[in-house]
């Protein structure tokens, strides 16, 4: 687990009961659209009305992650959950996955649903990389920000990120490597999802077997592949955008504490000038299956 790498890492930088995951259908509310952005195929899900808030997920999931947040958002906030470029339900194309594109995909589903205004970002993983680019290149559309248990590339303590053992991952990409996962990608997945969790038992065989039917899908794991290997344009293009300055609006960084926990608000402090930090008991990365309720209490009293 992330814990006994990055606790290091962090002093070097110097009660929620559990509930058990599942992947649960969305509220009735929201529908699905397929939006064509930026030269591919979005698979989004929107539902509410109200002030606009973002979810972005990460690797080893789909927007279907976000369901336990969605269903308490949706009650006073228009919800817009889309599934990254070449994972879930998108379409996948051969090419495209540096997140500064990805934030251009964004931009164009929000563009497709007409959002114009301010609206809110909740991010995990991969997603805190998208939503970092479209955060910095969109500041002034940007009203509230949150970041989940995960670095971005080049900002802060990335390089220190890198020697930790546990992100191999981080360099396993390319043709050879895919047809060794192929027919495989649930072992492959296991190991994320016990290795980065407090407990394993959080993230159940139901949602196991969800999240790998997705990832077995024709051109899948090379879009997942393609998310790590951009991450060396990542940094060129991350630096530049912080270079313009650090973000302004209030940021929450939110840790599991078997997980990047305080480490996370080190990344945010790197990239922003307002960050509030919180830590989440009895859970590893995944936050929304480990501890849904803590990790959604969190964040809807911080976009309060």
């Amino acid at each position: 687990m992330w814990k006994s790498g990055l606790a290091a890492l962090a002093l070097a930088l110097a009660g929620t009961a559990p509930v058990a995951a599942q992947v649960a259908p969305y509220p009735a509310s929201f529908t699905t659209r397929e939006i064509a952005a930026n030269g591919t195929t979005i698979h989004v899900r929107v539902g509410g009305s109200g002030p606009v808030v973002l979810l972005l997920h990460g690797y080893g999931e789909t927007g279907d992650m976000w369901e336990p947040l969605a269903a308490r958002l949706v009650r006073d906030h228009r919800v817009i959950v889309p599934d990254l470029r070449g994972l879930g339900l998108s379409a996948k194309p051969a090419g495209g996955y540096d997140k500064k594109n990805q934030a251009e995909d964004v931009a164009g589903v929000l563009a497709a649903l007409g959002v114009t205004g301010p609206l809110d970002v909740v991010a995990h993983d991969i997603g805190n990389m998208v939503g970092y680019a479209f955060v910095a290149s969109h500041p002034d559309r940007v009203s509230h920000f949150v970041l989940m248990d995960a670095p971005i590339p080049g900002i802060g303590p990335w390089e220190e990120v890198l020697k930790n053992p546990l992100v191999w991952h981080f360099r396993f990409g390319g043709p050879d490597m895919e047809r060794l996962v192929a027919g495989r990608e649930r072992i492959y997945l296991d190991r994320f999802w016990n290795e980065f969790s407090a407990d394993p038992k959080k993230f159940d065989e139901e949602s196991r077997v969800h999240y790998a039917r997705l990832y077995a899908l024709p051109g899948a794991m090379h879009a997942g592949f393609s998310q790590f290997g951009a991450f060396d344009q990542d940094v060129i293009d991350d630096r530049a955008l912080l270079a313009r300055g650090k973000l302004r609006m209030p940021v929450l960084a939110i840790g599991g504490a078997a997980s990047f926990g305080s480490t996370m608000a080190v990344i945010a402090r790197a990239a922003a000038d307002n960050v509030t930090e919180v830590v989440i008991p009895a859970s590893g990365h995944w936050l929304m299956e480990e501890q849904p309720e803590a990790t959604t209490e969190a964040i809807v009293a911080f976009l309060k």
